[in-house]
C-alpha cells in the first residue's frame, strides 16, 4: 500500500506528541503504519479519551439507589423511574462542526445523541438543547456571521428532530461576545425502556459474528474526533470534510431496526459508530468485552470508490451501527435489516486475543491491542494557574439608571428575550407527550407507555462561571433543581456538557477543575448522581476563549399530573408570594452586563440548606394544590421574573408589586440575582395556608402583590413606583429575536 511516510510533521498533524508516539511504538513493539497512526490519533484525542479531563471527571458522584447503568460504562447512563421502567439520557456537543457548517453540524449532533440513547435499548422520546452564540445585534460582519450560525444551527436541529419524529421540548439559548466564532451546540436526548431491555456495548462471545448496519461509509466526517480536539482557526474552514452529513430518515429506519433487533434476543452487543466511526466501535466493544474483534474493510458497505483503509476506519459517516450477533442467529438478523431496507454486511468476528485487527481483502492493515486504544490513552494532570476571584461588586460605584428603561433593555436582550422564534421551528407536539410547552421553567413530558411524568431542564450561567467557576457550577446545578421544583418535580439525576478552552493554558484548566468540583459538590448535595455527559475543550477562536460553560442537564419526576406547574400567571386577583429573601447581590448579574456593559464582581453565593428548603417548600404547596404558578428568580432578578410570568399568560396578565422598604437602590432591589428565590401565585383563598406551610418548613415568604388584568406591570419599592405597559414589554421580549433574524 502506498501510504505516506511517518514524519515528525505527520505525527504533529495527527495531534500526537513525540512522547505519545514513543508510547505507541512501545505498545506495538514496532513503528505504526499510517493507518494505525490515524487510529491512535482519534482514539487518543481529547474527544474520545478525555486524556486531559478524566482525572477531574472521577470527582463526580455516579452511584445511587436508582442508578442502573453508571457514567462511563456504556453510551448513556440509565436511571430507574419505578414499576420496572427506566430512562436513559445524555448530553453531547457538536460545537466545532457547527462553527464550520452550522446546519449539518447541529443536525448530526442531534442524530448522534439519539443513537447513544437507542443503542442502550431505549426508545428516544424527547430532546432538549443548550445553545450559545455571539452577539446577533447590529450590522457588523461579526453580527451577521453570528446570525448565520444561529439560523443554521436552529434549522439543523429542527430538520433532524422533526424528520425523525422526536420532539424538541425545551432548552436554552444565550448570546455573548465570548462565543463569536465558536458557538456551543449541546444537545440532550432521553429515552425510556424496561429494566430487562438495557443493551450493552461489549463484544461478548468468542466466534460471534460482527455486523455492520446503516448508511454506507463515505469520506464525510473524516477524523472528526481529532478536529474537535483542537482550537478553531481561520484554517478550520478547510475542515469541511470533518463535518458529517446526516440523514434523519435513514436514522429512523435504523432506530426501529435496532429496537426490533434488541427485542429479538439476537444481540450480544451493540455500539453506535459515533466519534471515530468504525475505529471506536470496534476497539471499544472489544475492550468492554475483554475480547478481540477482527473485521475486513473490503466487506464494509461504501458509497464512494477507492477509499483507503485510513479513510474507511476514520470516517464519521452518520447513521451506522456495529452489532455483535449471537452465533447461529445471522439469518434472523438479516431478515430484520432487510425488512427495514438498511444496508448491512457481516464484516468480522469476535476473537479471544484482545486485539483490534483490521484487514483489507484479507491483508492485515491494523493490529493493535484494543484496551490500549479504548482505555489506556495517556492521562495528563495539566498545570493550573493561581485562583484569583474578583472582589465583591459595590453597587454604589454604578451611575444611577432609569429603572423603567432598564427593565425594557433586559427584556429585549436576546439572552433574556422570548425564544419563541426558535421553538416554533421545532415540532414539540409530536408523540403528544409535551404537557408543558417550551418557554416555562422546565419541560414536562408524559411517557404514556410507562405512565410516568418526567421533567427536564438545561442550565448554566456562564457569566457566573467566568467570574467564579466553582460557585457558578454550583449555581447551575441548584438552578436546574429549582426549575424542576417549580414544575412540581423531584430531581433524579444529571448529565453535563463541560465546554471550556484549551486545557494546556493554566487559566483554562483551573476553570475546568473548579467547575467540576463545584458540580460534584452540588450534585452530592441535591442527590443527583451524574450519569454521563461530554467534555468539549479547545473552544477557542481567533476572538479568544469562550466563557467557561459547564452545562447541566437535569431530569426529574412528577408523581401526579395535578402537580404539573408552569410559570404563567393564571387569574386576576391571585396573590403573588416571594419565597426566599429579596436579596442584594448584583455581581455577575445580567443587569450589570446589559445596562452597564460589565462582567464584574463576585456572582451570588449559594447556601445549600436554604436552597433545599426552598425546593421542598414549593413542592409541598404544589402537592397540596395551593399553587397557580411558580417561577424561579434567575437572570434579571425579580422584575424580569414577574414580567415573564405576566407575559407567559395567554392573554397576558399584569401585576401590581410592592416590595416595601428594602433599604436598597432601586436597581439593586429589582435586578439583583441572589439565589434561592421563587415567585408563586396562589388564589386569595389559599394564600394564608400557603404561607403557613412554607413558614413551617423554614422558608421565608412574603406577600408582594397581586395579579391583575389592567394591562400594566407596576412595581413599588421604598416609596417609589415604576410602571410598564404589557404591550411594550411584549414587544421588547416577544419580538426582539424574530426581528433580528428577519
Amino acid at each position: 500500500m502506498n501510504e505516506p511516510a511517518i514524519t515528525p510533521e505527520i505525527i504533529a498533524k495527527h495531534g500526537l506528541t513525540p512522547d505519545e508516539y514513543e508510547r505507541i511504538q512501545k505498545i506495538l513493539g514496532r513503528d505504526p503504519n499510517f493507518t494505525e497512526l490515524g487510529v491512535f490519533s482519534v482514539m487518543w484525542s481529547e474527544h474520545c479519551s478525555y486524556k486531559n479531563s478524566k482525572p477531574e471527571l472521577r470527582k463526580f458522584p455516579t452511584t445511587g439507589d436508582t442508578v442502573l447503568v453508571k457514567a462511563g460504562e456504556e453510551n448513556a447512563g440509565v436511571i430507574d423511574v419505578g414499576d420496572g421502567w427506566a430512562v436513559a439520557f445524555k448530553m453531547e456537543s457538536h460545537n466545532h462542526p457547527s462553527a464550520v457548517e452550522p446546519f449539518q453540524g447541529a443536525a448530526t449532533g442531534v442524530g448522534g445523541i439519539i443513537r447513544d440513547i437507542f443503542t442502550m435499548g431505549a426508545r428516544p422520546v424527547f430532546n432538549l438543547n443548550s445553545l450559545r452564540f455571539g452577539d446577533i445585534r447590529g450590522d457588523s460582519a461579526e453580527a451577521r456571521t453570528n446570525r448565520r450560525l444561529f439560523a443554521g444551527v436552529v434549522s439543523g436541529i429542527a430538520h433532524y428532530g422533526n424528520c425523525i419524529g422526536i420532539p424538541t421540548i425545551g432548552g436554552e439559548v444565550y448570546f455573548d461576545e465570548s462565543y463569536s466564532g465558536n458557538p456551543l451546540v449541546n444537545v440532550f436526548c432521553l429515552g425510556v425502556l424496561k429494566h430487562e431491555e438495557i443493551a450493552r456495548g461489549a463484544a461478548s462471545g468468542i466466534g460471534n459474528p460482527v455486523f455492520y448496519v446503516g448508511a454506507e461509509t463515505g469520506r464525510d466526517g473524516l477524523a472528526g474526533a481529532a478536529f474537535a480536539s483542537r482550537d478553531l482557526t481561520e484554517e478550520s474552514k478547510q475542515d469541511r470534510p470533518a463535518v458529517q452529513v446526516g440523514d434523519p430518515f435513514r436514522e429512523k429506519l435504523l432506530l426501529e431496526a435496532c429496537l426490533e433487533l434488541l427485542a429479538s434476543g439476537c444481540v450480544a452487543g451493540i455500539q453506535d459508530m459515533g466519534a471515530a466511526g468504525l475505529t471506536c466501535s470496534t476497539c471499544e466493544t472489544a475492550s468492554r468485552g475483554g475480547t478481540g474483534v477482527e473485521i475486513d474493510l473490503a466487506l464494509v458497505p461504501k458509497r464512494e470508490t477507492g477509499m483507503t483503509p485510513y479513510e474507511t476506519l476514520l470516517s464519521e459517516s452518520q447513521e451506522r451501527m456495529l452489532v455483535i450477533v449471537k452465533k447461529g442467529q445471522e439469518d434472523s438478523v438479516r431478515q430484520i435489516f432487510e425488512k427495514w431496507d438498511l444496508p448491512y454486511a457481516e464484516i468480522g468476528t469476535v476473537k479471544d486475543d484482545g486485539f483490534m485487527r483490521v484487514k483489507e481483502n484479507g491483508v492485515t492493515v491494523v493490529e493493535i491491542p484494543a484496551r490500549s486504544l479504548a482505555d489506556e490513552a495517556p492521562i495528563y494532570n495539566r498545570e493550573v494557574s493561581e485562583k484569583n476571584l474578583p472582589a465583591p461588586f459595590d453597587a454604589a460605584t454604578l451611575p444611577e439608571t432609569d429603572v423603567t428603561a432598564a427593565l425594557v433593555a433586559l427584556m429585549s436582550h436576546p439572552s433574556l428575550a422570548s425564544k419563541r422564534w426558535v421553538w416554533r421551528q421545532y415540532d414539540h407536539m409530536v408523540r403528544l407527550g409535551a404537557t408543558v410547552l417550551p418557554g416555562s421553567d422546565a419541560a414536562v413530558f408524559i411517557v404514556r407507555e410507562a405512565n410516568k411524568i418526567l421533567a427536564a431542564t438545561s442550565d448554566c450561567n456562564a457569566i457566573y462561571c467566568r467570574l467564579d467557576p466553582r460557585e457558578g457550577a454550583k449555581v447551575a446545578v441548584a438552578e436546574a433543581a429549582r426549575n424542576l421544583a417549580c414544575s412540581g418535580a423531584v430531581p433524579l439525576a444529571v448529565t453535563d456538557n463541560l465546554n471550556f478552552g484549551n486545557p494546556h493554558k493554566p487559566e483554562n484548566f483551573l476553570m475546568l477543575r473548579e467547575a467540576v468540583e463545584g458540580l460534584a459538590e452540588a450534585c452530592r448535595e441535591f442527590n443527583t448522581p451524574v450519569t454521563g455527559g461530554n467534555v468539549s475543550l479547545y473552544n477557542e477562536s481567533p476572538n479568544g476563549t469562550i466563557d467557561p460553560t459547564p452545562t447541566v442537564g437535569m431530569v426529574g419526576q412528577i408523581a401526579d399530573i395535578k402537580h404539573v406547574t408552569t410559570q404563567a400567571f393564571k387569574a386576576a386577583g391571585d396573590v403573588i408570594l416571594l419565597l426566599g429573601q429579596l436579596g442584594d447581590e448584583i455581581g455577575g448579574s445580567h443587569y450589570l452586563k446589559v445596562v452597564h456593559g460589565q462582567k464584574a464582581g463576585l456572582p451570588p453565593r449559594l447556601d445549600y440548606a436554604t436552597e433545599k428548603a426552598l425546593h421542598n417548600g414549593v413542592r409541598e404547596i404544589i402537592r397540596k394544590g395551593l399553587v397557580q404558578s411558580a417561577h424561579d428568580l434567575s437572570e434579571g432578578g425579580i422584575a424580569v421574573a414577574v414580567a415573564e410570568s405576566s407575559l407567559s399568560a395567554k392573554p397576558a396578565l399584569g401585576a401590581s408589586i410592592d416590595l416595601g422598604p428594602t433599604g436598597l437602590r432601586p436597581d439593586v432591589a429589582l435586578f439583583n440575582e441572589s439565589q434561592s428565590r421563587i415567585i408563586v401565585s396562589v388564589t386569595s383563598d389559599n394564600a394564608a395556608e400557603a404561607e403557613s406551610v412554607l413558614k413551617s418548613l423554614g422558608v421565608p415568604v412574603q406577600r408582594i402583590g397581586t395579579v391583575n388584568s389592567t394591562g400594566t406591570l407596576q412595581i413599588a419599592a421604598d416609596g417609589k413606583s415604576y410602571s410598564w405597559q404589557l404591550s411594550d414589554l411584549e414587544t421588547a421580549w416577544g419580538e426582539t429575536i424574530g426581528k433580528l433574524m428577519e
